[in-house]
């Protein structure tokens, strides 16, 4: 019989990021998808009551999630519990909640975007042992220490999450999907050209607090009298940021929540972020960038650009680690040269 095979999807990217594994894996393996679920018995509480809509346990997310199953035709089987399978790999973009089905077989986990900065009370929840979401922001994630192997973006993210917790010998550079190609973006359909970007946050959606009317105003101010293209976070209230957008910004400013927003940098002139992982774009195609992180932090943690293979050499390491009897970091270390030579040679395969 094949070995069982779930993908813990979430939001848009990380769900993509997943399937792109999936692609090298589904002929030999027998994969399922679920959508990102409750951990312990405080979330499923908090999803009960709906006070997580705007989150990837619920709301738009997950149905998102489903549709994304639905629409590929991929096996669902949701909290990896509905089938009744005993699956030899778990693959995870978020350690910050570790269900059962991750604790009773090997696991992956794989960074997704950048991790928000850590704050005084990221660093209480963890001295303190509370339930890692408590930080609310992802400050945390990629930091405990619970899956076998953890896929990083550079060598910076290496080094970050060591010191935060996760054991050194548990993390391998591989890129990161959705972020490691940035030049395949400058040929595109997208209808406009040479404006300012703005690619919003989902800060308020995430129970933070934002001066909305202030960003705008200091965009308005960096654009100096060019075109501004807003891009939304897809889990923004629309109406309320389409309104404060337009009160305060200057006639023939654009908004949009959907499209492909690496296209819309691509064709940018300036881009401006908050906490969001596209300014690793930006910088990689050599645009000026604004961001709430340090330029001189980006550009450390800045994601390897290997021409779209983050994926396949992920799909690698899943590959092989599957059938290792040892532990994640066993494998890392007795496979060093191995990987290595992987690496080489995904880096030569069109």
């Amino acid at each position: 019989m094949k070995k069982k095979v779930l993908f813990i999807i979430g939001s848009p990217n990380q769900t993509t990021q997943m399937y792109q594994i999936y692609l090298h894996l589904k002929d030999e393996f027998d994969c399922y998808f679920t959508q990102f679920f409750p951990g312990d018995w405080m979330m499923e509480v908090a999803v009960a009551l709906k006070t997580m809509e705007t989150t990837i346990l619920s709301g738009h997310f997950r149905q998102k999630g489903e549709q994304f199953v639905k629409d590929h035709g991929l096996q669902y089987d949701y909290k990896g519990m509905q089938r009744g399978h005993a699956y030899d790999l778990v693959f995870m973009c978020v350690d910050v909640s570790y269900p059962p089905v991750a604790r009773r077989t090997k696991s992956i986990w794989i960074q997704e975007g950048m991790i928000d900065p850590i704050t005084n009370w990221s660093k209480w929840v963890k001295r303190l042992r509370l339930p890692a979401y408590f930080a609310v922001r992802t400050s945390l994630n990629g930091s405990m220490n619970r899956a076998d192997i953890y896929c990083a973006a550079s060598e910076g993210y290496k080094e970050y999450f060591a010191n935060m917790g996760t054991e050194r010998d548990k993390i391998v550079v591989t890129g990161m999907i959705n972020f490691d190609n940035a030049t395949q973006y400058l040929s595109n359909d997208f209808p406009h050209k040479d404006y300012v970007l703005v690619c919003t946050s989902d800060i308020r959606e995430t129970f933070r607090d934002e001066d909305r009317v202030s960003f705008i105003q200091h965009c308005v101010k960096i654009a100096d009298g060019r075109t501004l293209l807003f891009k939304l976070h897809p889990n923004e209230l629309y109406e309320r940021a389409q309104r404060e957008i337009s009160e305060n910004t200057p006639e023939g400013t654009l908004i949009f929540q959907e499209g492909n927003t690496n296209q819309m940098i691509a064709n940018c002139q300036e881009l401006i972020t908050q906490y969001s992982t596209v300014v690793y774009i930006g910088m990689a195609l050599g645009k000026p960038v604004h961001s709430y992180f340090d330029k001189e932090f980006l550009e450390k943690m800045m994601p390897m650009q290997n021409q779209g293979k983050s994926a396949h050499y992920i799909a690698e390491i899943a590959r092989r680690y599957i059938y290792y009897p040892g532990s994640g970091k066993e494998f890392l270390s007795k496979h060093a040269g191995l990987l290595q030579e992987m690496i080489n040679e995904i880096a030569h395969v069109p």
